[in-house]
């Protein structure tokens, strides 16, 4: 018999209820299958600000980049997993990193338009080392792509990128006191005619500056006694962090560090000349050399004495020994000084580069007329006498190098007997002396005084360390003084 109609009641409701089914009563042998994702209210997740879908791979970024900051937004605080693009298009950013990171934090960096050095971006440290020095990051190169990952304590922060990055450090500069003090671009330079103290303040780092260019030139020495030798030039001592100009040979390269101290600068004297007595083949006052000049662990030795008259001459009246050695002694006619003598030594105490050259060796001569040695120079020896001319003085060496190109006033160099000048030489040789009537040595480019035609010999320049050039061989004539030395000490003091 068919079913006409059925009762809504005749009907069993067979649906589940959630509170129909106890917790953890489902096992996993029930769930075979999978769940298609699209059934899922998300099918994809997002990392780092990227949207993987559910069942995709892909790549998780290190970081999240964030919208442009430019300079409006500075200081911007940077966050652990972020990346940035900074536009310092209209001035400059300083971006400050996490004060308490975690091993594996990541940062990144982009120069958004180019511009970091027009405007730089400074990465502050936040009481975190960077590159494991406790110093801020000053970014100056365009373009610049940077990845930063903190490592400890010890090494902070560290780039593990650094693309067309030069210099990742903070620049400081150093801050000093003390001599004349002149201007030149970026860099000071303190110049030190008498003795004083280079007083520094404080001590920049590697990327700004933290060692010093220097030249430290002895006193030059006074030429002998009665047609004496030439005086030695006085050592010559330089060194640079950098050279702006050709460098000539006896560049040390780096300069020389220093620190927050006090520096003694000690400049030396140059010697004294001695007096042709009466008679004639004695001396009433011997000549001397120069004196040392000094800077910190740099002592340049002054310049050596030219050979003289007894009772001032060494053994064979040799010219005497020191930064440039003094030339040797011509004799006298009549006593037994007439055989060949020899220039002192240069570089006397040895140092290198060498600080100066032998002095020139004085002729012989039959009827005892030979002429003088030339003091020796920083550049070169001093000449050998003739048996009628007498020796030039070894020529200096150019400073222009490290105190930049064009000549400055403190260290032009003269031929004081014809007025010629020489700008950026120092430690010139002396001329040797003459007898009566003939011609006086030459002095050496940079400070050295020209041997006397008649009469005394002509100083070395003040403040070149220029040896003294000789005298002619009658009572009274003087013979030349050395020239004082100068210490100069140049380093850089902005960007």
């Amino acid at each position: 018999m068919a079913i006409s109609k059925i009762g809504s009641k005749a009907l069993v409701d067979c649906s589940v209820a959630a509170v129909d089914i106890e917790d953890n009563s489902i096992t996993s042998a029930k769930l075979a299958g999978s769940i298609a994702n699209a059934k899922l209210a998300n099918s994809s997740i997002t990392v780092n600000g990227t949207s993987v879908s559910l069942g995709a791979s892909g790549t998780i970024p290190a970081v999240s980049w964030q919208s442009v900051k430019t300079n409006s937004d500075s200081p911007v605080t940077l966050v652990a997993g972020n990346g940035y693009f900074m536009d310092t298009t209209s001035g400059v950013i300083t971006a400050t990193l996490p004060g308490s990171p975690s091993a594996g934090d990541t940062i990144a960096i982009k120069d958004y338009a180019g511009t970091f050095n027009t405007n730089n971006l400074t990465i502050g440290r936040n009481g975190n080392n960077i590159q494991g020095v406790a110093n801020d990051s000053l970014i100056t190169t365009n373009k610049a792509s940077l990845i930063l990952v903190y490592s400890d304590a010890t090494k902070g922060w560290l780039y593990t990128v650094e693309s067309n990055v030069a210099d990742l450090e903070f620049k400081t500069y150093i801050s000093a006191t003390g001599g004349t003090i002149t201007t030149s671009g970026d860099f000071k330079i303190h110049a030190f005619t008498g003795d004083g103290c280079f007083v520094v303040s404080s001590v920049g780092n590697p990327a700004g500056s933290d060692s010093v260019d220097y030249l430290v030139v002895a006193g030059g020495g006074a030429s002998g006694v009665k047609r004496g030798g030439g005086g030695g030039g006085g050592g010559f001592r330089i060194g640079a962090v950098s050279v702006p100009c050709s460098a000539p040979p006896l560049v040390v390269p780096g300069g020389l560090p220093v620190s927050a101290t006090t520096y003694p600068i000690t400049v030396g004297a140059g010697g004294s000349g001695g007096t042709v007595g009466n008679p004639t083949n004695t001396a009433s006052a011997c000549s001397t050399g120069g004196s040392n000049s000094v800077f910190s662990t740099i002592t340049s030795a002054g310049g050596g004495e030219g050979g003289g008259a007894t009772p001032c001459a060494l053994a064979g009246n040799a010219g005497f020994s020191g930064g440039s050695g003094g030339g040797g002694f011509g004799g006298v006619p009549g006593t037994p000084f007439c055989s060949q003598t020899v220039g002192g030594t240069g570089n006397t105490p040895p140092v290198s580069p060498p600080q100066g050259n032998n002095g020139g060796t004085a002729a012989t001569s039959d009827t005892c007329k030979a002429g003088s040695g030339g003091g020796g120079g920083a550049a070169a020896v001093g000449s050998n006498g003739g048996p009628t001319t007498m020796g030039a003085g070894g020529g200096g060496s150019p400073v222009t190098a490290i105190f930049g190109c064009a000549p400055q006033p403190f260290y032009t160099a003269n031929k004081p007997s014809t007025g010629e000048t020489a700008p950026g030489y120092m430690s010139g040789g002396g001329g040797g002396g003459a007898r009566n009537g003939a011609s006086g040595g030459v002095g050496g480019i940079g400070g050295g005084g020209q041997g006397a035609d008649g009469g005394s010999g002509v100083p070395g320049q003040t403040n070149s360390g220029g040896g003294g050039g000789g005298s002619r061989d009658l009572t009274g004539d003087n013979a030349g003084n050395g020239g004082k030395g100068i210490v100069l000490i140049r380093y850089k003091f902005q960007n």
